[in-house]
């Protein structure tokens, strides 16, 4: 199982001091912004969402998810849950599988922080990458139903959206880098590792030359979606805080890096018997992208594996430097911040495939 197994990371708990939401102030703002709804709240938290905080709200008229800024110092330009509520109401007007969205307070005086409220989608989520609950004979339609949602992503005109300016149009990766390398410098809680030195100075110097833009998601994985309870078919695609305007290539290769991640990481495929499992292949996922989005091939595919897991590492030390300082929003904030030197060494692994 994956370090984000289903046990640690769904189902509710009450939440902490730290966490605790002013109900009260809620139900207030619900009542002036939220259609049809009716009080009082019951208010639990998810266990999962490492960065920002997502609960259950009970209501007499039924169930809503809120999702807020975390408390404490916070990175700057990190936790938008503005821009989270923004793309996903913005792709639910052309029918892309995202929870709708009920309204967004900018007020921190509600509850201490910025939040939005969205609809409950129900339905199931896979905290291992294997699909263990699937069938052998299903596992292609529920990879193939994954691949085929990021490529509609990929191919939807963000102008077209009102997402022309969601994000910085051209030099993504250089832009990214340059991001990730500051909060991981910016940061010293959490330590300095060579091979993350390494890659903040390599990695600049070997950007492909190519400049796509698309609506990208940043953290397109298997358990920040939810599936139909019985149908291979994505229904609501979660997590959108990383979301902007960004090279599609590599947005597709986070996804495709399960294939290289080691499992106790994230959800991930790197121990797993791919035959055995009826698992497509990593060459067959990336070709069945290919044909989606209209390419023949993927150059410098190592490069986009290389800076995802650099991307991961940084984000990997962010959260156990808010471990340390006591502001990370779940109980494995800790152990997740360990991964931090494992995923540096896995992007120098692609790095020197580059050679």
């Amino acid at each position: 199982m994956s370090a984000l197994d289903d046990a640690a990371n769904s189902g509710l708990a009450s939440p902490s001091e730290a966490h605790r939401l002013d109900e009260a102030a809620l139900a207030r703002w619900m009542a002036a912004n939220v259609e049809r709804f009716r009080g009082p709240l019951n208010v639990s938290k998810f266990k999962g969402g490492q960065s920002n905080p997502t609960y259950r709200l009970q209501s007499a008229d039924g169930v809503y998810v809120l999702r807020r800024k975390p408390p404490g110092p916070l990175v700057s330009g990190a936790h938008a849950v503005d821009r989270e509520a923004r793309v996903q109401d913005a792709l639910s007007q052309v029918g892309f599988p995202v929870a709708r969205i009920h309204g967004y307070c900018a007020d921190t005086s509600v509850i201490g922080s910025e939040f939005y409220v969205m609809q409950l989608v129900e339905g199931r989520i896979f905290w291992d990458a294997t699909f263990p609950d699937v069938s052998g004979e299903q596992r292609p339609s529920y990879f193939y139903a994954m691949c085929d949602v990021i490529a509609q992503l990929h191919s939807i005109d963000p102008t077209s959206i009102g997402l022309g300016d969601y994000g910085k149009p051209g030099s993504y990766f250089s832009r990214q880098i340059s991001r990730w390398s500051r909060q991981y410098q910016e940061d010293p809680d959490a330590g300095r590792d060579a091979n993350m030195d390494r890659l903040v100075k390599e990695l600049p110097e070997r950007i492909p030359q190519n400049e796509e833009i698309a609506i990208v998601h940043g953290d397109f994985r298997c358990d920040n979606l939810i599936f139909h309870p019985r149908e291979p078919r994505v229904i609501a695609v979660l997590d959108w805080e990383l979301s902007t305007l960004g090279h599609p290539l590599a947005d597709f290769a986070y996804h495709a890096m399960m294939y290289r991640m080691p499992p106790h990481i994230v959800a991930g495929l790197a121990a797993a018997d791919l035959a055995a499992l009826n698992i497509p292949s990593e060459a067959e996922y990336i070709e069945r992208y290919c044909r989606a989005t209209g390419r023949e091939t993927i150059p410098d595919w190592h490069f986009y594996v290389a800076f995802n897991f650099f991307r991961l590492a940084a984000i990997m030390h962010g959260i156990a430097g808010r471990a340390l300082r006591g502001t990370a929003s779940s109980t494995q904030a800790i152990e997740r911040g360990k991964t931090f030197p494992e995923l540096a060494a896995l992007a120098v692994c692609a790095l020197e495939n580059l050679s």
